[in-house]
């Protein structure tokens, strides 16, 4: 019985000591003190309650205190509680001094918070970094494809960081600024024999500018002949002209046609209006008969004069005889 409330004892004072040691972190505020930085031990109790790791804070602010930076505790743990990364901006803020690149606290914590990496900000202002753009295809003026792929050396613009474009929109500018380079070519060999030339149409036209970085080079990496886009479109506009041609003569086609089946029904019309007329000859003679207008004289003369006709019609033509005669030694 007495061990076991030994034991409890014991467990009890160990727990109350980690306790302890926990919310008055007693060996940080030793280390920040014999590392010369000045916070309060009653500061790291409010950290812990406020749940800001008093570590971050006091390591951040020994580093700081050693490369000769001075940092406001106070101002660490706001930027801790608005989502920063501390230990991320105070590794800029020594870099950036080590570098000679003019940084503030206050520029780069607005960086943070931004989304960007300042650490890595201040690495690609010091070590610039080269960035590699997909194939770009153009046309020159000569018909010909060419593939360029290009490799653009940038550096991190530190005062562009917050608001100003990035990787996309410079690939995207000097992918624009090749295709009007090689666009505005003469001839597919003029590019061939000068590359450079696209490097410094390019780098000419400030396509940085608005971006989060400062373009240093643009080298042409290399150039691919592609296909012959002129000689396909000449032959694709010849086939749609061809096309074209053999539309509009089966237009032609049915179209004549359609004159000529016109042309039959108009001369089929002739004839039965012809016919219709004939047959009201013997009725309009009837009619003339019985108003006296027509003796029988008049009719036997009008019927000499039609035999008359035909035999002037048979003379001249000896292929055709009336009806009901045949020729002579037939």
């Amino acid at each position: 019985m007495e061990i076991g409330i030994i034991a409890l004892i014991v467990f009890v004072s160990l727990f109350a000591i980690w306790l302890i040691f926990y919310f008055i972190p007693v060996g940080l505020w030793f280390s920040a003190l014999v590392s010369g930085v000045r916070i309060s031990l009653l500061q790291l109790i409010l950290m812990r309650w406020r749940k800001v790791p008093p570590s971050t804070i006091v390591s951040s602010m020994i580093e700081s205190t050693k490369a000769g930076l001075e940092l406001n505790p106070n101002e660490l743990e706001a930027h801790y509680l608005a989502g920063g990364n501390v230990t991320n901006v105070v590794h800029a803020l020594v870099s950036a001094q080590k570098a000679n690149i003019m940084l503030d606290f206050k520029m780069a914590t607005a960086i943070d918070l931004a989304g960007r990496d300042v650490f890595e900000a201040v690495q690609m202002s010091v070590n610039p970094k080269v960035i590699n753009t997909p194939p770009v295809a153009a046309v020159a003026k000569d018909g010909i494809q060419l593939i360029a792929k290009a490799r653009v050396t940038v550096r991190a613009n530190i005062r562009q960081l917050v608001g100003g474009a990035g990787e996309e929109t410079i690939l995207a500018r000097v992918g624009e600024g090749i295709v009007s380079s090689i666009g505005s070519a003469a001839s597919h060999k003029e590019v061939l024999e000068n590359p450079d030339s696209i490097s410094k149409v390019v780098l000419n036209k400030g396509l940085d500018s608005g971006t989060a970085f400062e373009i240093l080079s643009i080298d042409i990496a290399d150039i691919d002949i592609g296909k012959n886009i002129g000689a396909e479109l000449q032959t694709d506009q010849a086939e749609a002209d061809l096309k074209i041609a053999q539309a509009k003569a089966e237009e032609r086609r049915a179209m004549a046609v359609a004159l000529e089946q016109e042309m039959k029904a108009k001369a089929e019309e002739a004839r039965a209006n012809v016919i219709q007329a004939e047959a009201e000859v013997p009725k309009a003679m009837a009619e003339a008969f019985r108003t006296g207008n027509l003796g029988i004289m008049d009719y036997y003369r009008m019927k000499n004069i039609q035999a008359d006709t035909d035999m002037r019609s048979s003379i001249a033509r000896p292929d055709s005889h009336p009806a009901g005669h045949e020729p002579i030694g037939k």
